[in-house]
């Protein structure tokens, strides 16, 4: 069982319908994505300690931290 709150791009929302209907094809932060999901971040995992409440996947925190270095 994973220590991390589940990651879920394709959750279908109220409004919007859907995260994939806010980004354009071709987006930046679609190609971020693609690229985080393709690197082993094992070691990041692996150095979470798991105490309190659940964190959110090191995936979705490098993605932000890069996408928002990219867009200053």
């Amino acid at each position: 069982m994973s220590r991390f709150v589940p990651v879920d791009r394709q959750t279908d929302y109220l409004l919007p319908p859907s995260v994939e209907d806010w980004l354009p094809e071709g987006h930046l932060a679609r190609f971020v994505v693609e690229v985080i999901e393709q690197m082993d971040l094992s070691e990041l995992s692996g150095a979470y300690a798991g105490r309190g409440m659940a964190a959110h996947h090191p995936e979705v925190l490098l993605g932000l931290l890069v996408y928002g270095y990219a867009t200053g």
